[in-house]
């Protein structure tokens, strides 16, 4: 039985949400850089110290966007955007209404 919605759509949006990730992926390691280098603030409270670890680790959670991106690219139908790009070659045809 064939979809009803469109994988490819769906692939185009994961390519999009990729894109922005990796523009932000190296504002992220330089922001990360930094909390940790203020984690060598000369007396620095350890209750301030663990903050700062937890938000260089925060900052890292960036990698289980691309595992997100990568689970929704898996969960599309085998050949599915594929099958899509072949018939969209040939021009976008009207969905029939039943």
């Amino acid at each position: 039985m064939p979809i009803k919605w469109s994988a490819l759509r769906v692939n185009e949006a994961m390519d999009m949400v990729e894109e922005y990730v990796n523009q932000a992926a190296e504002p992220l390691d330089q922001a990360k850089i930094v909390a940790s280098e203020a984690r060598n603030i000369t007396n620095l409270p350890q209750y301030l110290d663990q903050r700062l670890a937890r938000l260089s680790v925060d900052i890292e959670r960036i990698d289980y966007i691309r595992t997100s991106i990568n689970a929704v690219r898996r969960d599309l139908p085998d050949g599915a955007v594929e099958a899509e790009k072949k018939s969209e070659s040939h021009g976008r045809q009207p969905a029939l209404v039943s």
